[in-house]
């Protein structure tokens, strides 16, 4: 027996949850899945989604999603919840599915290594599977360091390098690599519609406060009056992509005619060095943090910028918000959830 046919055999029918009409079948309005709905990008995939009236359902366990990114969004009729590991098998009836569910950060790999894997391998395959089940289109959003290489810059697209299976990121970047490895094969033996897209330092509004990422960093120590920490050369450059810019290519992949089983970044190639972003977090937020210097890791990567030449080639996208912008939103994001509740956010690392 085909592996297709023994996974078709897992599923008993259509779950219950939203009903086909007039327009779901003129292809205006879908029925879409969106895993990982309750993170930082997923929130805001929900959302763009729902106004444009499309239907959704945001799979999540809240290992890292939180509840008040998606709050706002039950207003909306066209949304459901459903509070689950997407390494547990999913049935439900959909057009497109948005797979964003994978810890990206060390804390949240490294705390469960085989959880993690899990949700890297068991959970792309489960969501692969309802892909081909129902025939619906699937995209995968991994990051750039996919593909470690380290002296590749810029970061040209499908670059690989041998790197170091066993380690403290292993579940991290092989579980990826499978991931993507699995749409491929999906696509190849089942003729699974696949997008596969990468993205670089995503940042903006609903970041969780205590992932360590350099913005989120910088903008909460600074609004709480504590000086910022550098590690290592503060003349390091890197990219940073804006929320709503990610979203926007997210859409303009899914709605691409033809399948996509090769990786496509997504990212800004306008680089800054961290020194210079740390300057304006300071300037911004209107603080008077000082910048500390502190020995960086010997292997840290000196320079991080997309080669985006096939997304602006294919699917007319850039990313149109400035760094500037960027960070202005996302400290007033942080400003107002540190007033309204101080409990809400951690210390800054």
């Amino acid at each position: 027996m085909s592996y297709l046919r023994k996974f078709h055999a897992r599923y008993l029918g259509a779950s219950s949850g939203f009903k086909r009409n007039a327009l779901r079948e003129c292809d205006e309005h879908k029925i879409i899945l969106v895993a990982g709905g309750a993170g930082f990008l997923g929130s805001h995939l929900c959302e763009r989604l729902l106004q444009a009236g499309h239907q959704v359902y945001c799979v999540d366990n809240f290992s890292t999603g939180l509840e008040r990114n998606i709050a706002p969004l039950l207003r909306f009729d066209g949304f459901r919840v459903i509070a689950q590991d997407i390494a547990e098998p999913i049935d439900l009836d959909v057009d497109e599915i948005y797979h964003l569910a994978h810890p990206a950060l060390p804390p949240h790999y490294q705390a469960d290594p085989i959880q993690a894997m899990q949700t890297y391998v068991t959970g792309s395959l489960n969501l692969l599977e309802l892909a081909a089940h129902r025939g619906a289109r699937i995209l995968h959003v991994s990051v750039a360091d996919t593909h470690d290489d380290l002296q590749l810059h810029p970061r040209t697209e499908g670059g690989w390098s041998d790197s170091a299976f066993i380690g403290r990121r292993s579940s991290y970047q092989e579980g990826r690599r499978c991931a993507e490895e699995l749409f491929s094969d999906f696509h190849k033996l089942y003729d699974v519609d696949v997008r596969l897209v990468r993205i670089f330092n995503a940042y903006g509004p609903r970041m969780r406060a205590d992932e360590s990422r350099i913005v989120s960093n910088f903008v909460l120590n600074a609004l709480t009056g504590k000086d910022i920490t550098i590690y290592g050369d503060v003349s390091r450059t890197r990219s940073f992509s804006f929320a709503d810019d990610l979203i926007d290519g997210f859409f303009r992949i899914m709605a691409s005619p033809a399948s996509l089983p090769v990786p496509i970044d997504l990212g800004n190639p306008m680089e800054f060095s961290i020194g210079d972003v740390a300057e304006q977090v300071i300037e911004f937020a209107g603080a008077r943090s000082n910048l500390i210097l502190r020995p960086g890791a010997t292997n840290a990567l000196h320079q991080h910028r997309p080669d985006i030449s096939l997304a602006l080639q294919e699917f007319g996208w850039c990313p149109k918000m400035d760094l500037s912008g960027g960070l202005l939103q996302t400290i007033g994001y942080f400003d107002r959830l540190l007033t309204g509740s101080k409990q809400a956010v951690p210390e800054p690392a």
